[in-house]
């Protein structure tokens, strides 16, 4: 694990060191290496599966995908940051870049906690990197509103998951993940330990976000800058998916039935979502919706607690992040050259920029979950474990799949096909940058049905 943590906390000194006229392409080299040394945490030839054992930390087959999507995505912020940066001072591309490295080394540290606490406090951390990018470096005037719906709403709901813990801690005597799964589940009989099993998914819900208490996201991912809308969609969201799935294994006695009225709600989040993105205008804001229709796939995967249930949403997360962080990138190549992200105002741009046109077709088509990218594999995992569970959820699940078929090439043919407005007279060209920023989020996403052990997690 320190090889990967110690070289991305060095590289803030190196980012303030660094000389200016080169001080890009040097953060993009050291941390494309990090995220290549993070490969190594595959190889884990231990029987019990956990790799990289330390006192704080260690990895496993649920987290190791999780670290590697984190590191993997430093590299592709910065890529994509580049532009809309470059016409600012010195110092605040510095501050810029050196957010985007704390973040990450805030998530590495959550993703490999040994202790709940621990973990807590990490996923509490990546609140203040986060909102500081939204703020400092959004593009509208409602970036403010948006940083305090996305401030209280994570807030709020992580409160009860510390009272929660500290109630654990209080009756196992630790808790440690290494131990807590091995130990008795607890009895939950009395309505104050139904608060607190609801103590213990509320924050994570919220952070995937849940239908019902997903205002925050759109907020969030329209006024956020490019790399803020790469890394919510990516990396941040998975914080939620990732954190029920160790928080569930304590709760087993009354989860089925305490289960029911949110699996209910994100299958029914899954339709209403996509019916949401039917009907948006704003490019990134239809981005940001249909991540909350993936994540309540996602929630339904976990909460149904079957191993396949569980490998398909960690799968589907994957998959989702890099599909996800691909479309915020092309939109922003669309924003930084109409100055517009409503879809009516630019459309029409295979005739301007067809090699673009390919990429947003491969994207869209990923999003969808077209054979054979690890989306499809991880939606019908999800998709089959519910069924099982009960066969009327392939009504919701059925309807949800079409939905998000339709809003997937609404959103490709209103902003690639139709006739050029009369506005958008001179366009810059593509640059390779942009095309080498979209590859290195294909690219992945291809070669993991090669191998799809890696990202299925303990059920391999």
């Amino acid at each position: 694990m320190l090889k990967i943590l110690f070289p991305t906390l060095m590289m803030i000194p190196m980012v303030w060191t660094a000389p200016s006229k080169n001080f890009w392409s040097l953060s993009l080299a050291f941390s494309l290496l990090i995220a290549l040394a993070s490969f190594t945490l595959f190889y884990s030839p231990e029987e019990i599966g956990w790799g990289a054992l330390n006192m704080y930390m260690a990895t496993d087959p649920l987290s190791t995908p999780l670290i590697v999507l984190t590191c993997w995505l430093l590299p592709l912020m910065i890529l994509a940051s580049q532009n809309h940066t470059s016409s600012e001072p010195l110092n605040r591309q510095r501050t810029y870049i050196s957010l985007l490295i704390s973040l990450q080394f805030f998530l590495i540290l959550a993703f490999s906690a040994t202790e709940l606490i621990m973990f807590y406090v990490m996923f509490e951390a990546t609140l203040i990197p986060t909102l500081i990018i939204i703020t400092r470096w959004g593009n509208q005037t409602e970036r403010l509103n948006a940083g305090t719906y996305f401030l209280f709403y994570t807030l709020a709901g992580s409160l009860p998951l510390l009272v929660a813990l500290l109630h654990l801690h209080s009756t196992t005597g630790t808790l440690s993940v290494l131990t807590l799964s091995f130990s008795q589940p607890l009895a939950l009989g009395s309505y104050a330990h139904k608060m607190w099993w609801l103590g213990c998914l509320l924050a994570f819900l919220v952070k995937m976000p849940l239908y019902g208490v997903h205002l925050w996201l759109p907020k969030a991912h329209v006024e956020a800058p490019v790399a803020g809308s790469m890394v919510l969609a990516a990396v941040l969201l998975k914080l939620g998916g990732y954190g029920m799935a160790r928080v569930i294994l304590m709760l087993d006695p009354l989860t089925k039935e305490m289960s029911y009225p949110f699996l209910i709600l994100a299958l029914w989040g899954l339709i209403m979502a996509g019916s949401i993105c039917m009907r948006q205008t704003d490019l990134k804001s239809l981005i940001a919706y249909s991540s909350v229709s993936h994540m309540g796939l996602v929630a339904a995967g976990i909460l149904i607690q079957t191993p396949w249930g569980l490998a398909g949403a960690l799968a589907l997360m994957i998959a989702h992040g890099l599909t996800s962080s691909a479309l915020f990138c092309l939109a922003n190549t669309n924003y930084e050259r109409t100055h517009s992200r409503t879809m009516v105002l630019a459309r029409g741009l295979q005739l301007i920029l067809p090699l673009m046109t390919f990429w947003w077709l491969f994207m869209t088509l990923a999003n969808l979950a077209l054979p054979p990218t690890p989306n499809l594999m991880g939606e019908l995992m999800i998709i089959i474990s519910v069924f099982n569970w009960s066969w009327w959820t392939l009504v919701l699940t059925g309807s949800g799949t079409l939905i998000t078929a339709a809003y997937s090439l609404y959103m490709f043919l209103m902003t690639q096909r139709g006739p050029l407005p009369p506005h958008i007279i001179a366009l810059e060209p593509t640059y390779s940058r942009e095309h080498l920023l979209i590859m290195l989020h294909l690219v992945p996403l291809m070669l993991v049905i090669l191998k799809p052990e890696l990202i299925l997690g303990w059920t391999t």
